[in-house]
């Protein structure tokens, strides 16, 4: 019986770690930036502390890169710069680009581009 309850446990966090893993293509019909991760910190900031609907996702590649990207996405162009970027889908989804940026958590500035998908409600 034991082993039957250590197998099961042993099945559920394999589970939980294989959805964990899972890549989110799109958000709000935003197709993520190849290659993007899920910033599991910077979402729950901006979902908690500044009730927004969104998720956020980090990458290596410059802000120049990733809003040529976003530009082939049938987004609306707001504004780019080295810095930054800002596209619209429709009126009620916003992608912004950010780097640096810095960590709400820790305080620190970030030397990758945060990539921040919200839907206005």
């Amino acid at each position: 019986m034991r082993r039957m309850k250590w197998l099961a446990f042993l099945f559920i966090g394999f589970a939980l770690a294989l959805a964990a893993q899972q890549e989110i293509k799109d958000v709000f019909g935003v197709p993520v930036y190849p290659g993007a991760k899920l910033d599991e910190a910077t979402t729950k900031f901006l979902t908690e502390s500044m009730g927004m609907n969104g998720k956020a996702f980090r990458t290596p590649d410059a802000v120049a890169k990733v809003a040529e990207f976003y530009k082939t996405q049938g987004l609306k162009e707001i504004m780019v710069s080295q810095e930054g970027g800002m596209f619209k889908k429709g009126d009620d989804v916003d992608v912004t680009l950010q780097n640096p940026w810095q960590n709400m958590q820790t305080g620190k500035m970030e030397k990758e581009t945060l990539i921040s998908i919200v839907k206005h409600e």
